[in-house]
């Protein structure tokens, strides 16, 4: 069922694209409007994501591997883009751009601000698994290095990095994909993208054969992203680490470090400041302002009741499949997590466009339903609750299973009895991620919500479509808080800082190693005695 749900719009697609034919489908996608949008939106991912690997690495390993003052501090404040929707942040560097423009006409749009934009709340996405993978890489190879007389610099091209590539590829790879999925911030940026072209084809134009034939190329082209990542991945996958490794020293980066945290502060400042100085201004706007927080009830009511039932749904379908990949892995298994992924790495656009086609076509009785929404919430989110169960059921023993099993008691009381009340942890953690995530989720609401339904990012969406920013700054405002508790756990549950009561691995992390200092003989024998251990 779960794998059925995660390929409806990928099967949809391929159907309706087939009724039409391939010269139909290629009269409309071989034109030089298409060509010019597959040439933009291909542009955008690039310069987006290696301006993401810049600045995610760079900072990842500032905060974990070095002595720059506040590193603590950032650590949780680089993440904290993550909580901010790319569509709020355009409209607040809309508004904040008007406000600074001096040019007559002049607006922050096109391809340069869209690309600044979605780098600044999208680096999160490289920043997050790379600070991860370098808090539990085992720092003996770098110090190895060090002792043949390797520079910094060198050990870190040639020893650190290549450890964690595989991180900073699946970084790269969740970068591209949002980038290309976007729909809010290029829509409010006023970029022409594949996302805009289709959502524009569909809702403005009536235009269902172009946004099906444009929602076909784009999921190629998504296909062959992650198939060239499966390949990088494969190919970096060069380094494995222990599961108990000593924390790393922090390197002593001398005058260096004051450049490191004006690096650090500039993107703080920038990703953080602009959505902070516009809200505020916004909401203090006056009458504008007081008739959005008298409507914000409503929206908020539809959100939460989208997001729950979608929560709810995501995590029945995930909780067989996550439990089938912890306690059988296996070539089944595989397929149906992959299976999962393939419909999660697909825009919210396209799933609202082919659960749209699905629910005309097929299901009448769920069309213009929140059971339709939550439907679509469940194949955009399923991976997040089927990684939440497999983590969780990984972790707990089978053993306790097998030991019910051997006292004669049946399967489905195995079940209940032993193995959902182990998963529960997994589950609550899964069900809250969905559920916030569904609540930014902009494309798929906006196509598929019933009539007269409204939610927080469609009424910021609605009112920032025509300029109305005092009316979007609370709505902004709530969607923001609401996504800042999910991001602080996953800062903490990546194990960038140390628990509370960690005080060993805290004062370990806090010794530095000078930039330039030479082994000596006690270290050359500690390394040898570690090596051999």
């Amino acid at each position: 069922m779960a794998t059925a749900v995660a390929l409806l719009p990928l099967a949809y697609l391929l159907i309706r694209t087939g009724q039409g034919g391939l010269a139909q489908w290629w009269s409309i996608v071989g034109t030089e409007r298409v060509a010019r949008l597959a040439t933009t939106s291909l542009l955008l991912a690039i310069v987006v994501t290696a301006a993401c690997l810049v600045i995610g690495v760079a900072g990842a390993w500032l905060v974990t591997r070095s002595n720059t003052p506040g590193r603590r501090i950032f650590a949780v404040l680089l993440a904290l883009p993550l909580a901010v929707p790319s569509y709020v942040a355009a409209f607040t560097w809309v508004s904040v751009g008007d406000l600074w423009s001096s040019a007559p006409g002049a607006r922050f749009e096109g391809f340069v601000a869209a690309a600044v934009v979605l780098t600044l709340y999208t680096y999160p996405y490289v920043y997050l698994p790379v600070a991860a993978a370098l808090v539990k890489v085992d720092p003996s190879q770098e110090e190895v290095a060090r002792a043949l007389g390797r520079g910094p610099l060198h050990t870190l091209l040639s020893v650190t990095l290549p450890q964690v590539r595989p991180a900073i590829a699946g970084g790269a790879l969740l970068a591209a994909l949002y980038v290309l999925a976007d729909f809010g911030a290029v829509s409010i940026l006023r970029l022409d993208t594949f996302t805009r072209a289709i959502f524009t084809a569909f809702n403005v134009g009536f235009n269902r054969g172009m946004a099906l034939a444009l929602a076909t190329l784009l999921v190629i082209l998504t296909v062959v992203i992650l198939w060239g990542e499966g390949l990088t991945r494969r190919a970096g996958a060069r380094f494995s680490a222990p599961r108990v490794v000593r924390p790393a020293r922090a390197l002593d980066l001398g005058v260096w470090r004051f450049a490191g945290l004006a690096g650090l502060l500039a993107v703080v400042v920038t990703a953080l400041g602009v959505p902070a100085v516009s809200l505020v201004r916004w909401i203090s706007a006056g009458t504008t302002a007081a008739n959005a927080w008298s409507r914000l009830g409503d929206a908020a009511v539809g959100s939460l009741t989208a997001s729950l039932l979608g929560a709810g749904l995501t995590m029945l379908l995930a909780l067989p499949v996550g439990i089938l990949v912890a306690r059988h892995p296996g070539r089944l298994s595989r397929l149906l997590e992959r299976a999962a992924y393939l419909g999660h790495s697909l825009p919210g656009v396209v799933v609202g466009l082919s659960l749209v086609f699905f629910g005309v076509t097929v299901a009448l009785p769920l069309y213009q339903t929140t059971w339709l929404l939550a439907l679509a919430y469940a194949t955009l989110f399923l991976p997040l609750g089927v990684t939440a169960v497999a983590s969780a059921a990984s972790q707990a023993p089978p053993s306790l299973e097998e030991a019910a099993a051997s006292l004669g008691t049946s399967p489905a009381s195995v079940f209940g009895r032993v193995t959902l009340p182990l998963t529960l942890p997994g589950i609550g953690a899964g069900a809250a991620l969905v559920f916030l995530t569904a609540m930014k989720e902009l494309p798929a609401t906006l196509l598929l919500r019933p009539t007269g339904m409204e939610t927080l990012a469609t009424r910021l969406w609605g009112a920032t479509g025509i300029g109305r920013y005092a009316e979007a700054a609370p709505y902004a405002l709530v969607l923001v808080a609401l996504a800042a508790v999910p991001t602080w756990i996953i800062v903490r549950r990546t194990g960038i800082l140390p628990a509370a009561g960690d005080r060993e691995t805290a004062a370990l992390m806090t010794r530095t190693e000078p930039l330039h200092q030479e082994p000596t003989e006690d270290r050359d024998l500690d390394l040898v005695r570690s090596v051999k251990t």
